[in-house]
């Protein structure tokens, strides 16, 4: 097993204040408080709010000031433990040697830095020099076959052994009276398991019911009930955990809430669970007609009635069979109950399978008549790029009510200023050093559009309908921003959301994430997504005040994302958006480390703050995925 990272974060839980919903706090006790700890059913457990999308708590507001939360010393500390740590687990055998030679923050380290620097540039430059590849990216659009991934041991570090360990029955000291189980038995018609367990949930006199597989074994299902029932508390009606799934080498992760979206596309509730018996009864049980996808019926609804979901960060068996996740199984029946969902909620759409098998694929019908919609494309000469860019736009684009806003970040170049002068479309002139967010919102602020959308212009559109596709789910009442597919010059996926743990950074199947799976290919809610394709409602963007100017180069799209989030929104990934990203091309690597840090500071990265949207068990060092439960 390898050794855990030593920052804060590894042991500290999600710090950021949650939303509270007054219909569900009123079922409960009135003294129940978050962070108290109660008495239930034999054990300890800590009381929490429900798992809604967080409202991420700020550190820097103290006095409207930017006092930071940690001095620099402390800051230099976290950087250095969280470098040494991804050199440490996922670096190369000559950087794990250099760096227990060198240290972290020691004079030879410095030296080495400096004068190994410029030799590592020129091997970067080298490297990216053989690369002239033409551009493959159109061979991984949406439609393109996926490789065959049962195989595969995902993380590199996961193993079921390493993942018993982490579950103590020894410290369970809890009692399982209060729980009915149910059985399903997948073998046998959808109708016979869900009258069975409805008949179940009607005779009950338990608090509890819980559903596990006919398949496992007594001890398997004792295990996953003591872990499951362990953590439960008086708040919660939805108790859940990790499980084995299909490959017991490539568990099914889950993360600690329940957001929406991504439930409309996959069941990512699952089991073994814990449903509390006056919720289910509430919501009328089980629906009839859902088929195999019954249970994922029940948690949308649940979702919709506010139902508050606890996540137990442990793989637990007795979990769902190999049958329920192959197509014929599912997917026709995980289709209609998401159509119901997208139904009740007002929602105009259509949905058809996805690329992985119990994956929806659910696509609104964008608002009628059209928004207008303004693209704003930041520049500095590389007209070469923003030809190409709109150029892309305009052939490919089917949506009707859009414009383009250029933004002249002091071009000086003959070719930009007669392409300026002789363009259809606005140019706003944004004079002074370069500070991305400031143009961008000095943009937004020459829109009278009802969206704006910013665009990087080194990215060249591939998906035709990306403005119907972006704008439906931008127009929904709880949703703040949405963001697409990016794909690299050769076709190699960049961007498919951002994931914050315990760093930002971009979350890519082709790398980092080299997993096929149902989250992977999901519609689904985000920590946030990246400005180089990122749209919002213009109103909207103009309530949070837009980008942060203080975060000029680096970190401003992440923190919009954040306080986004902050006022009640999610942020939307869509994979079925896609876009070709020449990465670097227009203004290089520049990445100032005061952003990095001013962002920090404001958001305890590296300390109490939990990315929401992404599996608790896993973390992102460099290219790297690891399995660590804290």
């Amino acid at each position: 097993m390898l050794p855990a990272p030593n920052y804060e974060s590894r042991d500290r839980r999600f710090g950021a204040s949650e939303r509270t919903c007054t219909d569900a706090r009123a079922r409960r006790s009135a003294d129940v408080k978050f962070g108290t700890r109660r008495r239930f059913r034999g054990s300890t457990f800590p009381e929490r709010k429900h798992d809604r999308v967080p409202a991420f708590q700020r550190f820097d507001l103290d006095g409207e000031s930017d006092l930071p939360v940690v001095t620099d010393q402390e800051m230099k500390r976290r950087w250095a433990a969280f470098h040494g740590d991804m050199r440490r687990m996922s670096g190369k055998w000559w950087q794990r040697v250099l760096g227990q030679l060198l240290g972290e923050d020691t004079l030879r380290y410095r030296v080495a830095r400096r004068l190994g620097r410029p030799l590592l540039q020129f091997l970067r430059r080298l490297r990216a020099s053989q690369h002239n590849e033409p551009t493959k990216a159109t061979a991984q659009f949406a439609g393109a076959p996926l490789a065959d991934g049962d195989s595969e041991v995902f993380p590199i570090n996961y193993s079921p052994k390493t993942s018993i360990r982490f579950i103590n029955l020894a410290s369970y000291e809890v009692s399982t009276e209060d729980v009915t189980t149910v059985v399903i038995d997948e073998q046998q018609a959808a109708s016979v398991a869900i009258d069975a367990a409805n008949q179940a949930l009607a005779a009950t006199t338990a608090s509890w019911i819980f559903l596990c597989d006919t398949t496992s074994s007594d001890e398997a299902r004792a295990t996953a009930l003591l872990a499951l029932f362990n953590h439960a508390t008086i708040e919660d009606d939805v108790v859940f955990a990790d499980e084995t799934g299909p490959n017991i080498f490539a568990p099914i992760f889950k993360f600690s809430s329940v957001p929406p979206h991504t439930l409309l596309s996959y069941n990512l509730v699952g089991r073994p669970a814990l449903l509390r018996v006056a919720t289910l009864r509430k919501i009328r049980g089980f629906d009839s007609d859902a088929g195999w996808a019954f249970e994922h019926d029940a948690y949308l609804r649940l979702r919709e009635a506010d139902a508050i979901f606890r996540h137990v960060n442990l793989v637990l068996p007795a979990a769902r069979p190999d049958i329920s996740f192959e197509r014929r199984h599912v997917d026709a029946d995980t289709c209609r109950v998401t159509e119901k969902a997208l139904a009740r909620r007002g929602w105009p759409g259509s949905v058809k399978p996805g690329r992985v098998p119990g994956l929806s694929s659910w696509k609104l019908d964008a608002p009628s008549p059209q928004p207008s919609i303004d693209v704003i494309i930041p520049t500095r000469d590389r007209i070469d790029l923003v030809r190409n860019c709109i150029e892309a736009l305009e052939n490919k684009t089917t949506y009707q009510n859009w414009d383009v806003i250029l933004l002249d970040n002091d071009s000086i170049e003959p070719e930009s200023l007669e392409y300026f002068a002789n363009s259809k479309y606005r140019v706003v002139p944004c004079p002074g050093p370069f500070n991305y967010a400031k143009i961008v919102n000095r943009g937004v602020e020459h829109s009278k559009a009802d969206f704006v959308v910013t665009l990087n212009n080194d990215t060249i559109l591939m998906t035709p309908d990306w403005l119907e596709r972006m704008v439906s789910l931008a127009a929904l009442p709880d949703v703040g921003v949405v963001g697409a597919c990016l794909l690299d010059q050769y076709g190699r996926r960049e961007h498919e959301g951002i994931v914050i743990s315990p760093y930002p950074q971009h979350f890519r199947t082709d790398s980092n994430y080299p997993h096929l799976d149902q989250y992977s290919r999901s519609t689904r809610d985000v920590a946030a997504v990246t400005g180089a394709v990122q749209m919002a409602r213009r109103e909207f963007w103009n309530s949070l005040g837009g980008m942060d100017e203080r975060l000029a180069v680096t970190m401003n799209d992440v923190d919009l994302c954040l306080r986004a989030q902050s006022d009640t929104r999610y942020v939307i990934y869509t994979p079925d958006v896609q876009l070709i990203h020449h990465v670097s091309s227009s203004r290089g690597t520049l990445d100032p480390l005061e952003d990095r840090n001013r962002f920090i500071r404001r958001w305890d990265i590296f300390g109490t703050f939990k990315d929401p949207f992404f599996p608790e068990a896993l973390l992102l060092l460099g290219e790297t995925m690891f399995y660590l439960p804290r």
